[in-house]
């Protein structure tokens, strides 16, 4: 497509063309994302569409042209909008498995529904991938993930968020790489790519004081999977990811009521 869609069905009275407003739980350019999302979805862009200028998009969504600035960068880092510099705005092409044209409109990070199905269709893989994985594990695959379950730990001990997501990344991916199975490698690491989106968005960033926990339940995790006890393994996963989607929703109740 050569040139931004006419999106009329997002044209706004006067009375609504006013800038977001910025709560405790939802700061304005994280409305302003969410909106170009679902401007995006609504307009049946697929990727490596052009979509609206800047300044078309904060006239159809009701903001100024900085709000919408700041949302794009939040989407360009997450994957879901590509600049080019002297050409304008395009539909990240993603050829995820999760993030092809179909999920990528489907799925809207700041969904709380969203959310808990992603949470549950993770469960359903990870329990599987560490099941398999107790069973398939080779000698070096098990060290990649005590490797990684020690940098979280480490990320976590000195305070160093970036330490502790790689060290997250590291050891999920690693138990579904261990697993053999590739569509299960596929399926874990785009599910979790849209959970950073939905905490990029949604949630403002790294949510919750589940951190602590989440190291000792990795390592029950790891322990399983290094005894070769599938069943148990697949119960700590199943434990782990339950706790963390508790975080989720203890955190959206503190920034929705602030208790």
């Amino acid at each position: 497509m050569d040139g931004a869609p006419e999106l009329t069905e997002y044209d706004l009275s006067a009375d609504q063309r006013t800038e977001p407003r910025t709560d405790a739980y939802r700061p304005g350019y994280e409305l302003v994302a969410e909106k170009i999302l679902e401007l995006i979805a609504e307009s049946r862009l697929q990727p490596g569409d052009r979509m609206p200028t800047e300044n078309e998009l904060a006239s159809h969504v009701g903001a100024s042209r900085t709000m919408v600035r700041e949302a794009i960068k939040i989407l360009a880092a997450i994957g879901r909008v590509r600049a080019q510099k002297g050409r304008g705005l395009y539909v990240a092409d993603d050829e995820g498995m999760l993030g092809s044209a179909r999920w990528g409109g489907f799925f809207m990070p700041t969904d709380l529904d969203h959310v808990f199905m992603l949470f549950e269709f993770r469960r359903v893989q990870e329990t599987s991938a560490s099941r398999l994985a107790a069973s398939r594990a080779t000698p070096a695959e098990l060290r990649a993930i005590e490797t990684a379950a020690l940098l979280c730990e480490q990320g976590h001990r000195t305070g160093q968020v970036s330490l502790f997501d790689q060290g997250d990344d590291d050891f999920h991916l690693g138990i579904a790489a261990a697993s053999h199975n590739p569509f299960l490698l596929a399926a874990v690491r785009e599910a979790r790519r849209l959970q950073r989106q939905s905490s990029t968005i949604g949630m403002h960033g790294t949510v919750g004081g589940h951190a602590a926990e989440a190291i000792a339940e990795h390592a029950a995790i790891y322990e399983a999977i290094r005894d070769g006890d599938a069943e148990a393994a697949a119960q700590a996963s199943g434990v782990h990811l339950d706790k963390t989607l508790e975080d989720y929703r203890r955190e959206i109740q503190r920034r929705l009521f602030g208790s």
